[in-house]
């Protein structure tokens, strides 16, 4: 059994004041990679000082999580661009996550 303890972290983030819905907006590190969700969804990563961000898709919590992370809205990208980029880091990472991306290409903008 490989041991990841040293490697492998959850935690919440943001400024909710009761733990209870600390769980919906987590941080998990692997590593070097940082995935942050809102909810299931992954909505912003790092890895190796490259950083994405996902554009607001889903409603105003979200749009809450989002900003905790970064608050500058002009580095956000586009779904499918998000997307692509997350896609291919876990790709080349050999990661397989089972992951609630949701295709928002009709939503409009």
């Amino acid at each position: 059994m490989i041991d990841l303890t040293d490697k492998f972290q959850v935690e919440s983030y943001g400024e909710y004041s009761s733990n209870n819905y600390g769980v919906n907006a987590l941080k998990v590190t692997i590593d070097k990679l940082q995935l942050w969700f809102s909810y299931k969804t992954i909505i912003a990563f790092q890895y190796d000082g490259h950083f994405v961000i996902s554009k607001n898709y889903w409603g105003n919590t979200s749009g809450k999580h989002l900003n905790w992370i970064d608050r500058d809205k002009k580095i956000r990208k586009d779904n499918e661009e998000f997307q692509m980029e997350l896609k291919i880091l876990l790709e080349l990472l050999n990661i397989n996550l089972s992951t609630n991306i949701v295709d928002c290409s009709s939503y409009g903008e």
